[in-house]
């Protein structure tokens, strides 16, 4: 059999248990960090153990406290620029506020060095990310589709959508999205993974989740 192009490691951090993702090249060696939402030291050895491979670029989801909470830390340890969908900029402004109300301290804002765009496509060694924005959870929400895989953070989990009550959520905007832009656009066999819990697929949800089905 081939060697598969994309190689894909998960941590999950912080209290939240968030899904923190390393994903990367094969051939090149090249990675990006999806999600770094806590726990540092954690995340480092995910990197170690997956053999050290360059880290090329942090991207978020969105820009919820339990999802950016280590990006800082990893933009210092890997020097690598941060991409987030400026709609969820106020989030970040934020940030400190988000923490707050959760009991959390010592979360240090990161610096957004790329803005990420709808349909943008990020070159990773010899694989394509696609960025697909799906607002809803949040209006700057985004999914990373790469070969058979979508990374979606908390617009679609297995069984369950992402919450809308927090600022910018929409329950309607983020049915729009997964129905318009996942569930239309991609094949039943894509594996998802999402911000929290396992993974699943689009076909499964399709047909299983109960904010999907009739």
């Amino acid at each position: 059999m081939p060697e598969e192009k994309l190689f894909l490691h998960r941590q999950e951090v912080s209290p939240f248990m968030t899904n923190c993702y390393l994903i990367g090249c094969t051939a090149t060696r090249e990675a990006a960090l999806v999600d770094p939402g806590g726990d540092p030291e954690l995340i480092e050895v995910m990197v170690r153990e997956a053999g050290n491979p360059r880290i090329a670029m942090i991207i978020n989801t969105h820009a919820h406290v339990d999802h950016v909470s280590a990006v800082h830390e990893m933009q210092q340890q890997y020097k690598a620029p941060f991409h987030l969908h400026p709609d969820d900029a106020f989030l970040l402004d934020h940030l400190e506020t988000q923490a707050a109300t959760f009991g959390m301290d010592g979360v240090t804002r990161p610096r957004v060095d790329a803005d990420l765009t709808d349909g943008q496509q990020l070159a990773l060694g010899e694989l394509t990310l696609t960025i697909i924005h799906t607002p809803g959870h949040s209006p700057g929400g985004i999914c990373v589709s790469v070969e058979d895989q979508i990374f979606c953070g908390d617009t679609l989990f297995a069984g369950s959508i992402g919450r809308t009550d927090l600022p910018g959520g929409s329950y309607e905007v983020l049915l729009s999205s997964i129905r318009g832009r996942l569930l239309n656009d991609f094949d039943d066999a894509t594996t998802v993974h999402p911000g929290h819990g396992p993974s699943t697929t689009l076909g499964r949800e399709r047909v299983s989740n109960p904010f999907l089905v009739g």
